[in-house]
């Protein structure tokens, strides 16, 4: 689909609605709430699963790989989303996700855990695995396909608030209420009708370009998967991109594994005080995914990632860890620590608009690369969590810091020059016709915007 120039003379284009004011593409607008959805539906078993399975007779090192061949999987799916998303569209990699989620979560329920057959259990959650990338990580790629890149900030924003919100904070609340009412297994098969809720608003509401032929050819969808990895040769930047993500939500993914324990064992928490600050953490997080897009519109997206990102989860990291071990149990001090680290984390999303605007012909190999920073982020949170065995919490925590500096450094590479200079057309470049396989590769000298 292209769009005509506007010939000299004609009125003025009305003014952008609502939605177009928050960065929102209209004919995507359905698609946030599709990924709430979802997300909801693959967050439910989060918070409960692990001692679940335990009590059917599980080992605790079996859980444990059971997560570590899913997060594995996650790694793979969410780099492949933005990959196969070029190379097939984005609807269909979002469909394709739906699919496998539905029907694999449907044997990991039946043939898996309800005939105690651990094997069969591994297998099915593992490949279930593809499923919440190929859906989630695909919409994001197509936001940055279809967005503006003057408003893609405010649109990621909206993005990942709305995946938050579904698997951090909504689906946590609901498995909390009717856990008690009908027991685990029938809240896990109750995930199912979450996400397809989320499928069927795809199917039916989300309107944006639609692929007009076939999906690639083998060939060329193995091509766009290599570009996806060797994009980081042709433009270093967006590796640089992807280390930051990665950094991220080290802490957080590092936390996960033994700030509970210390909190309550070592502090003097008891667990529903810890809980309560680290779910209202949660929720600070969430306000910030979608504050920080309108911050980044005032200080710009670089500023906002290192400064408010790097500096401050450098700085509350270190306060989470000194400020209980200074004043003990105290806890309003630490509910205040803990609800500014949440919204220093979220102060990295402008990375999601960054990243396009890195390569700006090769944006779903450019949202290919910050995923798989996204996937990784996990096994290297999980990783540094294990010095605490030689260095202790404390010099655990003082790794975590420090990579939040190296993260603070690095973003400033991601700047672009103040010349103007862009790896786009040059000046008068007519842009190509943005179709679902080149989609985001050019965009109109009008609608780039600096990231700085």
């Amino acid at each position: 689909m292209t769009t005509s120039p506007r010939p000299t003379g004609e009125a003025a284009a009305p003014r952008p609605g609502f939605l177009e004011r928050q960065g929102i593409v209209r004919p995507l607008a359905f698609g946030y709430l599709a990924v709430m959805l979802f997300m909801v539906g693959d967050g439910i078993e989060v918070g409960f699963l692990s001692p679940y399975l335990e009590s059917r007779g599980l080992a605790g090192s079996e859980v444990a790989l059971l997560w570590t061949v899913y997060g594995f999987v996650v790694a793979v799916a969410a780099w492949l989303s933005g990959a196969l998303a070029e190379a097939w569209g984005p609807r269909r990699v979002m469909l394709l996700g739906l699919g496998i989620w539905a029907v694999f979560e449907v044997l990991f329920l039946t043939v898996g855990v309800a005939a105690g057959n651990y094997p069969l259990m591994l297998l099915t959650f593992g490949i279930r695995g593809l499923g919440y990338p190929f859906f989630a990580y695909g919409f994001l790629v197509w936001i940055a396909m279809e967005t503006p890149e003057n408003k893609l900030s405010r649109a990621v924003s909206w993005y990942w608030f709305a995946s938050t919100m579904g698997l951090g904070v909504i689906s946590s609340y609901f498995a909390g209420a009717v856990i008690p009412l009908i027991g685990e297994m029938a809240t896990l098969w109750l995930s199912l009708a979450f996400v397809a809720a989320g499928g069927l608003l795809i199917v039916f509401l989300v309107r944006a370009r639609a692929v007009t032929g076939p999906p690639a050819s083998t060939k060329e969808s193995v091509a766009k998967m290599l570009n996806a990895l060797t994009i980081v040769k042709t433009h270093p930047r967006v590796g640089v991109g992807g280390v930051v993500r990665l950094i991220n939500t080290l802490s957080f993914y590092a936390f996960v594994v033994f700030l509970t324990t210390h909190m309550v064992n070592d502090v003097g928490f008891s667990t529903a005080q810890w809980q309560t600050i680290w779910g209202t953490m949660l929720l600070a997080n969430v306000a910030a995914n979608l504050l920080s897009g309108y911050v980044a519109d005032w200080i710009g997206s670089v500023n906002t990632v290192a400064w408010a990102g790097g500096l401050g989860c450098f700085v509350t990291v270190l306060a989470l860890y000194y400020v209980p071990e200074a004043v003990g149990p105290g806890f309003g001090i630490t509910l205040a620590v803990a609800i500014v680290y949440g919204l220093a984390l979220g102060a990295f999303v402008p990375l999601s608009a960054i990243m396009p605007m890195l390569a700006p012909r090769h944006v779903a190999a450019a949202v290919a690369i910050l995923n798989l920073g996204a996937g990784l982020s996990q096994f290297a949170g999980s990783a540094i969590a294990g010095l605490v065995g030689p260095l202790g919490i404390e010099g655990t925590v003082w790794v975590l810091a420090s990579v939040y500096l190296l993260g603070l450094v690095l973003t400033f590479f991601l700047k672009e020059p103040d010349s103007g200079a862009t790896t786009g057309p040059g000046p008068g470049a007519v842009p190509e016709p943005l179709t679902p396989a080149t989609a985001g590769s050019t965009r109109p000298a009008s609608e780039r915007a600096t990231t700085g």
